[in-house]
């Protein structure tokens, strides 16, 4: 992961501020956070998910981090600052930084979870029929662009069979605006020999609603990918809770 230096994992921080705490063998645990601890994870392990809120999720996340402490406190902090489970895990590392008690250690350990769901995500829909994954394709789009504090834009390319078969970051902006070049999305498409993109940006204000701008560069792109016989399914912009297609609101 970029930004850290190695750290062994005798000699890992766990919060930031004055009073630093480490890794290193010392007391054991107090009962009541033994026993907490304990509880919630058999929790976990008999029900997945669905059996506990956010914020003990993020509690068994904090767990590994910081191994003697009451770390509910700061879970609800976190999700009181960030709102939900995505938006802690998606959140910038200096913003998360910013939290008391959230030390490198913590920092890292929740840029490990964003990762693996990430991938995890991505990996239900390369090499599939985007039409028969379109939810899995919505999912991933959700996972890796509700939560972005700018914009950005994404292309999936997607062979003759329309089978995703490459998904590549175009470019990123502000929290506005993110330049696209339409020339350059239809130079791409023809190296993979994809026959099919869809358009994916998201919106940091949370509305997905289409700008004019937006409607305009999408007509661009369609209009130049369709002189080189590459067809454009749709362009997704991806709010915090929601998307919008433009196939199915009509602008395409």
């Amino acid at each position: 992961m970029s930004g850290y230096s190695h750290l062994s994992d005798a000699a890992l921080p766990l919060f930031s501020g004055d009073e630093v705490a480490v890794s290193t063998p010392g007391p054991a645990q107090p009962s009541y956070i033994r026993d907490h601890r304990a509880r919630l994870r058999a929790r976990f392990a008999q029900g997945g998910a669905n059996a506990i809120p956010d914020y003990e999720l993020l509690e068994l996340v904090l767990f590994r981090a910081i191994p003697r402490r009451d770390v509910k406190p700061l879970a609800r902090a976190l999700l009181d600052q960030f709102g939900d489970f995505n938006g802690v895990v998606s959140a910038p590392v200096q913003r998360l930084q910013s939290v008391p008690g959230v030390g490198e250690a913590v920092a890292v350990e929740l840029k490990i979870v964003e990762a693996a769901s990430q991938r995890l995500a991505r990996a239900r829909v390369m090499r599939r029929q985007v039409l028969s994954s379109w939810d899995a394709l919505l999912d991933y789009c959700h996972t890796t662009m509700a939560h972005r504090e700018t914009e950005q834009f994404r292309l999936f390319f997607l062979d003759t069979k329309n089978v995703l078969i490459a998904d590549e970051e175009q470019a990123t902006g502000t929290v506005d605006h993110v330049p696209v070049y339409p020339r350059e999305v239809v130079k791409r498409a023809l190296e993979l020999n994809a026959s099919a993109l869809i358009l994916v940006h998201n919106h940091p204000s949370g509305d997905p609603t289409p700008s004019e701008a937006d409607i305009v560069m999408t007509q661009k792109i369609k209009d130049a990918a369709g002189v080189m016989g590459i067809t454009l399914h749709d362009h997704l912009i991806i709010g915090k809770s929601c998307e919008l297609s433009f196939r199915s609101e009509g602008y395409l």
